[in-house]
């Protein structure tokens, strides 16, 4: 008698796991046009406040506009930069629901950046340019971070978080390898 071929079943993600990325890109969203709103409607554009005097020489919130990529890159962008969150956008909705369950870390990377394209991109569709106020400098050294805001960090933060969760996995499937490899002592 032959053995039946063996199927593996992969599990399949959670409802909580689908929601998990809807979720981080909701609030995320939600916390990048707020703080949008409240700084153009109290900082005039081009003003610099320190709203904290004890970290004001290396953290003030700075009204400025962008037209550029996140960090003032590649200004005067702008239908480029809309069909590419456009696009990103449609990537990270087809490709969230095949990630495998239990893979929660790449789900919140990926919630990140949606809000973060989404964020700018309302921006960009409702006024031609996006706001953004976060002016990081360390004047000893001479160091001024380009102006950012919430949706710039998302993108970036979601991105470090992907490649630290790849290389993590790669060297844990390395290390299983290895383990596999190994002659069995009898």
């Amino acid at each position: 008698m032959m053995d039946a071929p063996h199927k593996t079943i992969t599990p399949k993600p959670s409802l909580g796991e689908h929601l998990l990325m809807i979720a981080v890109a909701i609030v995320m969203l939600v916390v990048d046009q707020v703080t949008k709103r409240l700084i153009e409607s109290s900082i005039p554009f081009g003003f610099t406040v320190a709203p904290v005097a004890a970290i004001s020489p290396y953290l003030t919130l700075t009204h400025t506009q962008n037209t550029g990529a996140a960090f003032s890159l590649l200004q005067n962008g702008g239908l480029f930069f809309i069909i590419v969150a456009v696009v990103v956008s449609g990537i990270i909705i087809y490709y969230a629901p095949r990630l495998p369950a239990g893979d929660w870390i790449s789900r919140l990377a990926l919630g990140l950046q949606l809000s973060g394209a989404i964020g700018n991109l309302v921006d960009r569709l409702r006024q031609g340019y996006v706001t953004d106020f976060i002016h990081f400098q360390i004047p000893q050294i001479g160091f001024d971070w380009p102006v950012f805001n919430v949706a710039d960090s998302c993108i970036v933060v979601g991105v470090i978080i992907l490649i630290v969760a790849s290389l993590w996995r790669e060297r844990a499937a390395d290390r299983q390898n290895q383990r596999e490899s190994q002659p069995v002592a009898e």
